[in-house]
């Protein structure tokens, strides 16, 4: 697979085997949007996962937060509540779109779509669904449900946040919010689903699908780099 640009020269892969704190991300997140804004650090891929957690995007509605068992935190994302913890790998992408067009809905789409071919590539079909953010599929009851989270900030033209993916997460634990707002579906897992993947071997997976994710990133926002 040929790659347009090589993560290893270009950008920094971060992969955490320890849960960090939801709020020390935010905090990362920060320093890092600045320090690639001035030209002082390279864009960054973050994997990792999170202490239990729901997170609120700048759309929240009060009564979609029904059960508050988890510290609640202000995103400063887009979207709506969240929930985080462990089983579930996340994907923060500190991009610089100074470089690649200020396209934030071809950003958006790119990641969408670098999730999606990665769950193909292990076997689950998915898809997105007009009208309903994130990343959908088939649930183990014919239904559909949701299996992705996809949540952005931009500031100064470098992007925060990123997608989740529900590898092995405990699904009651979605049952305190409603899910980006969407109450009329579920939450599913690859677990679920009959896929046993471990965090690393879906990092991996990610990572094979990396050149496709940039190339899509790149030709999408008039093929700057």
């Amino acid at each position: 697979m040929q790659m347009v640009e090589n993560w290893q020269n270009n950008w920094e892969i971060r992969r955490e085997e320890d849960r960090v704190p939801y709020r020390d991300a935010l905090e990362t997140m920060d320093q890092r949007n600045r320090a690639i804004s001035a030209g002082d650090a390279q864009e960054l891929l973050w994997l990792l996962e999170h202490p239990p957690v729901y997170t609120a995007g700048t759309s929240a509605g009060e009564g979609e937060l029904l059960d508050p068992r988890f510290d609640v935190v202000e995103a400063g994302r887009g979207g709506r509540y969240t929930y985080h913890g462990p089983g579930q790998r996340l994907g923060y992408v500190l991009a610089d779109l100074t470089k690649r067009g200020r396209d934030v809905r071809c950003f958006v789409h790119s990641l969408e779509g670098w999730v999606i071919d990665t769950l193909a590539d292990i076997g689950v079909e998915s898809w997105r669904a007009e009208g309903r953010i994130g990343i959908w599929t088939r649930d183990i009851d014919g239904g559909e449900a949701k299996i992705g989270a996809i949540g952005v900030r931009v500031r100064r033209w470098v992007t925060m946040h990123g997608f989740s993916v529900n590898l092995d997460p405990d699904l009651s634990h979605f049952a305190g919010i409603v899910p980006c707002g969407i109450a009329e579906f579920g939450v599913t897992s690859l677990k679920r689903l009959g896929v046993s993947i471990t965090a690393n071997e879906w990092d991996e997976a990610l990572l094979a699908r990396g050149g496709d994710f940039l190339d899509r990133l790149n030709k999408g926002s008039g093929g700057k780099t």
